[in-house]
């Protein structure tokens, strides 16, 4: 299991450097980190409590998603999909989703925003950017907390 998280870490850490440094993720990043993150996922669970929450957690991201849209389309009338929200964004967070149980997930997810805002922030302060690198900001939160947990006084991710 530690090599399914090593390497889940490692494909973060690109995320975050690709969108960083070009603005844009490779497309097939998105693939190997669902199934790295899903695979070490359902290690921890039995399969029916795996398939609740992975449900859960995409049901939650396409609300989520759902309502940005609404308000992106609607409110600031502006396209959503690569003018006010990246696609990598967007897949990223399906990504996230499949990796940790539901209340971990919401921990986490809503932790990672926070961090990603706050960081974007004062990246502003040194460099003048239109948009966030959202993926790249969450993917660096998410490779942290991975790392820690590697750590045997951290507590568990997957316990329910």
């Amino acid at each position: 299991m530690g090599i399914l998280k090593i390497l889940a870490i490692s494909g973060l850490a690109i995320v975050a450097y690709q969108d960083f440094k070009l603005r844009a993720v490779s497309i097939v990043l998105f693939p190997i980190l669902a199934i790295l993150l899903s695979v070490h996922l359902l290690l921890q669970m039995e399969m029916e409590s795996f398939l609740v929450s992975v449900l859960t957690n995409i049901f939650l991201v396409s609300g989520i998603l759902l309502i940005l849209w609404s308000i992106t389309k609607y409110l600031f009338k502006k396209e959503f999909l690569n003018v006010s929200f990246g696609l990598g964004d967007l897949l990223f967070f399906y990504v996230f989703a499949l990796g940790f149980p539901t209340v971990t997930f919401i921990l986490l997810f809503v932790s990672a925003i926070i961090f990603s805002h706050l960081t974007f922030l004062v990246l502003q302060m040194f460099r003048k950017t239109e948009s966030v690198p959202l993926a790249g900001l969450m993917a660096l939160y998410l490779s942290g907390i991975l790392l820690v947990s590697f750590s045997p006084a951290s507590p568990s991710l997957y316990i329910l």
